[in-house]
């Protein structure tokens, strides 16, 4: 027998589970986010390698749609984006810690420096910084007072930077506090950029877009304000194969620990994607403490048509419940939709206990991919 060697253009017809990554959508939602921000740039959050869509990718999309300023994590992430942005300027919000000062010199980054420590470390150089102050979250940052303090001696960094706590609720008493602190340390920094609103802060208004915006799980097309309808575009389609359908009895079990018992005749389908591709364990339709609280588990969308999970998620496959689907629809080789069009990001990750944030950032290395 001779077995062709795998194509990767047609792998993704054949895979067991795959992702559609929408770079079209991305740039559109970038726009729409920047004319959101007005006078203000708008930047773009590529941590986490682009909150786990592939940053040697979209970057550079973005890069031509005009966005020129890119915010990572740590040094390693910029270093690994720079070729594929030679112009952009390229901010490392954790800074830079001894050690790490060639990797931000020799790659031309900028750290957001967000303590006195690290803030010694380029004492007496040229190489531009950025500035974290803490406005209330308590995580990175100088305090105000530290702030103002190296206003007075006349510290000149490349951009004054804080983060909201509070941003998707637009209401919180928080977002107002915030927002006139850091006006107070914007101004005794005059003449340097500020910024201050990530996603969510450039939903709130002019007020808090200052000089430029780093948006993030908006541009992935995530859900920034809490209760609001997205006006952002789908970006991810995550599906996966059924590997089989079984006829089950009303009694019989599905899954480990016996945790869904059938209340009657039915088909079950067993579909190949676990929680080692970042599909929770905790979407599972029983048999988890989530379940526990009345939440109901996640369901998959078939045609349009959903599937609840039933018993536990495991490792590589996920069981759902196909009996009031059409045979023709839930069988064999069939792909089932995860999240994306049918059931949003956001929705999943609701039925998981948790944000559209860590669904995206734990997709698993196994999903084919697809960049349109």
């Amino acid at each position: 027998m001779t077995i062709a060697l795998s194509d990767p253009a047609t792998d993704f017809d054949h895979a067991g589970a795959r992702l559609t990554i929408d770079i079209g959508a991305i740039v559109e939602n970038w726009k729409a986010l920047s004319a959101r921000a007005g006078a203000a740039r708008t930047g773009a959050a590529i941590k986490a390698d682009a909150y786990g869509l592939s940053a040697k990718t979209i970057a550079p999309a973005l890069a031509r749609a005009g966005c020129l300023d890119f915010f990572v994590a740590d040094p390693a992430e910029g270093a690994r984006i720079r070729p594929s942005l030679p112009d952009a300027r390229i901010f490392v919000l954790s800074g830079v810690w001894e050690g790490q000062e060639r990797i931000i010199l020799e790659h031309g980054l900028i750290p957001v420096i967000g303590s006195m420590e690290q803030l010694a470390l380029f004492t007496g150089t040229t190489a531009p910084f950025a500035l974290y102050v803490d406005t209330g979250m308590n995580r990175l940052g100088v305090t105000v007072g530290e702030a103002f303090a190296l206003a007075r001696n006349g510290v000149r960094p490349e951009l004054v930077v804080s983060h909201l706590v509070c941003g998707d609720q637009p209401d919180h008493a928080m977002n107002a506090a915030q927002c006139e602190s850091f006006q107070a340390v914007a101004a005794a920094f005059s003449g340097i950029e500020s910024s201050l609103a990530n996603s969510a802060g450039i939903f709130l208004g002019s007020r808090y877009h200052f000089d430029l915006t780093r948006p993030g799980i908006s541009l992935y097309g995530g859900e920034a304000i809490n209760g609001q309808p997205n006006p952002m575009r789908t970006v991810v389609s995550v599906e996966a194969r059924i590997l089989q359908v079984r006829s089950v009895k009303g009694g019989d079990v599905v899954s480990y620990g016996a945790t869904h018992r059938c209340s009657q005749d039915g088909r079950i389908a067993i579909v190949a994607a676990g929680y080692a591709d970042g599909w929770h364990r905790s979407l599972s339709g029983s048999g988890v403490p989530l379940r526990q609280t009345g939440l109901a588990g996640a369901s998959v969308s078939i045609e349009g048509q959903r599937a609840p999970i039933v018993g536990r998620v495991t490792m590589d496959l996920t069981m759902i419940d196909v009996t009031d689907i059409d045979e023709k629809l839930a069988r064999p080789g069939t792909y089932v939709e995860l999240f994306g069009h049918g059931i949003t990001l956001d929705e999943a990750a609701a039925s998981a206990g948790t944000i559209g944030y860590e669904l995206l950032t734990s997709l698993g290395r196994r999903y084919r991919r697809r960049f349109l």
